[in-house]
């Protein structure tokens, strides 16, 4: 298994989960983080770090976000989306779009 980001990272792009990441699996785009699932360890020590509680184990992924277990294999892997493994600002406005529902069209590729 695996863990999973989810819709609430979108716009928000906390990385308090990357600093503790033991084996680097965050990925990174313009506006929302990824977990590689090939080298995801299933430690869990990203899930309290999220200020966002954007992150959930594959199994306990809420029904209305299972499409984001796909959706972060898909991302990992795609062009750009580079590693990350070192805490950054969040981007300017993440408080803002914390909590806020349906941004998965406001994902940027």
């Amino acid at each position: 298994m695996t863990h999973v980001v989810t819709e609430n990272c979108i716009k928000c792009k906390y990385t308090d989960c990357v600093d503790v990441c033991p084996v680097d699996c965050f990925r990174e785009g313009p506006n929302f983080l990824v977990i590689d699932p090939d080298e995801c360890i299933d430690c869990a020590v990203c899930i309290p770090e999220c200020p966002a509680n954007a992150i959930f184990a594959e199994e306990d992924t809420p029904a209305d976000q299972l499409h984001f277990i796909k959706l972060n294999a898909e991302l990992a892997m795609a062009k750009g989306w580079k590693s990350i493994t070192k805490r950054k600002a969040s981007l300017p406005d993440a408080d803002d779009w914390n909590g806020k529902e349906g941004k998965l069209d406001l994902l940027e590729r």
